[in-house]
């Protein structure tokens, strides 16, 4: 059996994830593609996670790929997750996880119409839901409170949990739109304000073509493995949510070859097993919920243990994070005058100090007058910025 080092997992991740400048990407949709996706619940995300490894990185031209060229979309899907994706993964992830979240997204809302006392079914579900793309293709584009404004029936309220001690009245709005979403005949369109908001507009949208849940599990695992082999079958499962059963037929019908790690075994695709010339020197200021730092469930090749506790919180997302070939030493902030300021957890010398220093300043020059705050707040980011 093979074996693949640390070291060379940090090397195969620097090259791989499009980190070292002589491999920085020309496109938005070629660095999604080589981080198989980017995690969208924090709309600034996206933009960080892209521009850090972008060669001229660029607002406009992440926002030309999200809302006018449509290469870039966004998917509740991995671990109820939104996520952004290419246009042309989509139907991958879509068919492999998206679709069983859509399902079980309206079987709970058709449970919580059947409990509540307004007698609302699914014949009401269905004629709010029409009503509601009527009103997009009206307008256009809309925000949630235009379409509630249009379809009177959004501002419905029901009993979620009657009669429980966590019994709670909710508005039916943001679940019928969401359901919308989740079965692709809407999408998330430009934001209120900057690119930094999550308030969305929404426009209309066509499903995408249905494949076999099988197959692409198979291809979704097969181009993950490409991007964060040599992992393990946990490190799959936790990515993708997936049973363990359904990793497990993904990794053998994608080939996957198993290797040895410094602790276990893990897996590549077929024949990725050569060793890769190393990078020359490289740093990067990553964002929270970044894919280099969460794809993995064990984090311990390229994270030191006693770094967590200070940049992730307590659900286990990842703050702003500094990196040093391969590993994260710090973490990073924004305060509320723009400056990026940043912590060392680990000295890595003058020579990291500098591109440190280097990539600061890139990073606030493209962000400009924008300001950044992440979704999830962990102790170190909230240190920086007090």
């Amino acid at each position: 059996m093979h074996r693949i080092s640390d070291e060379q997992r940090r090397i195969r991740l620097g090259r791989r994830h499009l980190l070292a400048p002589s491999v920085r990407a020309d496109s938005p949709v070629a660095v999604a593609d080589a981080l198989v996706a980017l995690h969208a619940t924090d709309a600034a995300t996206v933009f960080l996670s892209v521009c850090a490894r972008l060669t001229d990185p660029s607002v406009q031209t992440v926002e030309q790929s999200l809302y006018e060229d449509v290469t870039l979309v966004r998917l509740l899907s991995m671990r109820r997750t939104l996520f952004a994706v290419s246009a042309e993964l989509a139907p991958y992830v879509d068919a492999s996880t998206a679709r069983a979240i859509a399902v079980k997204e309206r079987r709970t809302l058709l449970s919580h119409l059947a409990e509540d006392a307004n007698g609302l079914d699914e014949a009401w579900l269905a004629e709010a839901e029409e009503s509601v793309l009527a009103a997009i293709a009206t307008r256009g584009s809309a925000t949630g409170s235009q379409l509630s404004t249009d379809v009177p029936a959004l501002k419905t309220k029901i009993t979620v949990f009657p009669g429980k001690k966590y019994e709670t009245v909710q508005g039916v709005a943001t679940r019928v739109i969401r359901l919308l979403a989740a079965d692709c005949r809407i999408r998330r369109d430009r934001p209120r304000g900057s690119w930094t908001s999550s308030q969305f507009r929404w426009t209309a949208s066509d499903p995408w073509p249905r494949l076999s849940p099988t197959e692409a599990r198979t291809e979704l695992a097969r181009r993950w493995l490409q991007s964060y082999g040599p992992a393990t079958e946990s490190d799959l499962k936790w990515w993708t949510g997936w049973s363990l059963a359904d990793v497990r037929k993904a990794l053998a019908a994608a080939g996957a070859e198993e290797i040895d790690l410094s602790e276990g075994t893990g897996y590549v695709t077929p024949g990725d097993t050569a060793p890769e010339e190393p990078l020359e020197p490289w740093a990067a200021l990553l964002p929270a919920l970044d894919p280099s730092a969460m794809a993995w469930a064990d984090r311990r090749f390229h994270l030191t243990a006693d770094h967590s506790a200070a940049l992730f919180d307590r659900s286990g997302n990842v703050g702003p994070t500094v990196w040093w070939n391969g590993q994260i030493i710090g973490g990073w902030a924004q305060r509320a005058d723009g400056e990026i300021v940043w912590r060392l957890l680990t000295d890595p010398g003058s020579e990291a100090a500098a591109a440190i220093a280097a990539e600061a300043s890139r990073l606030s020059a493209w962000v400009a007058e924008a300001r950044i705050t992440p979704r999830f707040r962990t102790p170190l980011e909230r240190e920086l910025t007090a």
